[in-house]
């Protein structure tokens, strides 16, 4: 029977290593693999690429990895909340790679689905098409886009079994789902996991052929971005 569980996100990120480029799913603070952010932290892996729709905020996520100098490089669409990255960026610390959110996803999607490069109108005419391929498609044009080549894929599900099948809940599918098996290896940390035949197998999101490594990770904390709430009348 496949069984791709291992004990824990130690092993889980045994061999990511200094210099690797990392998927790493979640939208602002939904969905992202705390447990595996955390060990990066803990093991001091340095001059990563992250590939993030965010890079979180400045003391929870992603930017846990940016106060200690841990990233390289940014690939993102999305970089609003975090005052220390601002300051990398604009002291030139840390290079920036700003990409449009639908184009991000589908470099994720066209990775894992095989496809080396697409087309898109998305950025044309702007600074994200300077030095890419322009053509014209039904009277509009349209820029070629490459599918990322990434190291290694981190997810976080809801629910997953041994074997790496993989259930999201709510919003924390995002970019959870097109990450997985973009990548040389997918690790998944998932808050349940079951055993192989519990999952119903018309409710899963990712299959398992995906996913080299699955674990169950502990303590989320499940912050919220932006909590807005309106006075009592």
């Amino acid at each position: 029977m496949i069984n791709k569980k291992v004990q824990n996100v130690e092993q889980a990120l045994h061999d990511i290593k200094d210099g690797m480029t990392i998927m790493l799913g979640g939208f602002g603070l939904c969905g992202i693999p705390e447990n595996c952010i955390t060990e990066l932290v803990n093991k001091g892996t340095t001059d990563l690429t992250c590939i993030s729709n965010n890079a979180g905020v400045d003391d929870f996520g992603l930017g846990l990895l940016l106060h200690k100098r841990q990233i390289k490089k940014m690939i993102s669409s999305y970089v609003g909340e975090n005052a220390e990255f601002e300051r990398q960026m604009l002291s030139g610390e840390l290079e920036v790679e700003l990409t449009p959110q639908g184009t991000l996803a589908e470099k994720c999607r066209a990775a894992q689905a095989g496809i080396p490069a697409f087309y898109t109108p998305a950025g044309y005419g702007t600074e994200v098409a300077e030095g890419k391929e322009a053509r014209e498609f039904n009277g509009k044009m349209h820029i070629m886009e490459e599918a990322y080549k990434a190291d290694a894929a981190i997810v976080k599900a809801w629910k997953g079994d041994e074997a790496g099948n993989l259930i999201f809940k709510g919003t924390a599918r995002n970019f959870n789902a097109c990450m997985a098996g973009a990548a040389k290896i997918t690790i998944a940390e998932v808050e349940e996991l079951v055993p192989v035949g519990t999952l119903d197998p018309n409710q899963i999101h990712i299959p398992g052929i995906f996913v080299q490594r699955i674990f169950q990770g502990e303590k989320y904390e499940k912050r919220i971005e932006q909590r807005t709430v309106r006075q009592r009348s």
